[in-house]
């Protein structure tokens, strides 16, 4: 067996998944990067030195089954699958895999990355649901492409920054608001700003396309300097990443 380089750095979902379903995330504890992205930055275009970027993804390639497939994301709603080979090729915000070994792979520095599974073990999602992506529907799409009744699929929330430290303008407020009026029960009042929450907005996003089992969404990465990266916090700053995969 691979020993584990990132040892008790990972975070693993507490969610009722199958036995042959595997998924972490990452912080930022462990691995080479420094300055701003100290510690385990695996966004290679944080601005990072690339050298140091590819030997913490290299720490991960030892206990993973394949590389991740590593998004070009740009907060909308496109899902690719890894298993046709274009994962690398276009911008997309979310993948699904049906084949075992096939990563999924989803980079955050406050943004909440989703994952999502089947009840039956065969298939895996994940989407990287900033509040851009949540807006334009990236769980929607997300959940459309793993095709599959939603009574029948699992969700677990990763790190994101929390509802306490989340301030928005009132343009935020509206765009969701007229979507949907049930999202302003995601809004707290602050100063002449908005509180937003992000895992209850993804929440009431699964909820509305018919999921029943949802867990995680208890981290703020804002307000954890020494375990999370946190872009509205520090502005430059790495990644971590969340990831999904099936075993044989």
């Amino acid at each position: 067996m691979v020993t584990d380089p990132l040892g008790s750095s990972l975070i693993w979902p507490d969610w009722p998944a199958p036995a042959n379903v595997r998924a972490f995330s990452t912080t930022r504890q462990g691995g080479f990067s420094q300055g701003p992205w100290a510690g385990l930055n695996l966004g290679g275009n944080s601005g990072d030195n690339p050298r140091d970027v590819e030997k913490n993804r290299q720490l991960l390639d030892k206990i993973l089954p394949s590389r991740p497939h590593w998004l070009r994301q740009v907060h909308g709603t496109h899902v690719v699958n890894p298993d046709s080979g274009d994962a690398a090729a276009v911008e997309a915000d979310a993948a699904t895999a049906m084949t075992a070994g096939q990563v999924c792979a989803i980079l955050t520095a406050d943004c909440l990355p989703v994952l999502l599974c089947d009840r039956a073990g065969t298939k895996v999602a994940a989407a990287h649901a900033g509040w851009r992506g949540l807006a334009n529907g990236v769980l929607e799409a997300t959940v459309a492409a793993m095709d599959c009744p939603p009574r029948e699929l699992l969700a677990w929330l990763g790190p994101a920054i929390g509802p306490n430290a989340f301030e928005v303008g009132q343009d935020v407020f509206d765009i969701f608001i007229q979507a949907d009026t049930e999202n302003a029960s995601a809004f707290r009042p602050y100063r002449d700003r908005w509180l937003a929450d992000l895992y209850a907005l993804a929440r009431l996003a699964l909820a509305r396309v018919g999921f029943q089992d949802i867990t995680g969404g208890r981290y703020c990465t804002y307000s954890e300097p020494d375990r999370f990266f946190s872009y509205r916090r520090d502005g430059e700053t790495g990644r971590m990443a969340t990831m999904i995969w099936l075993v044989d």
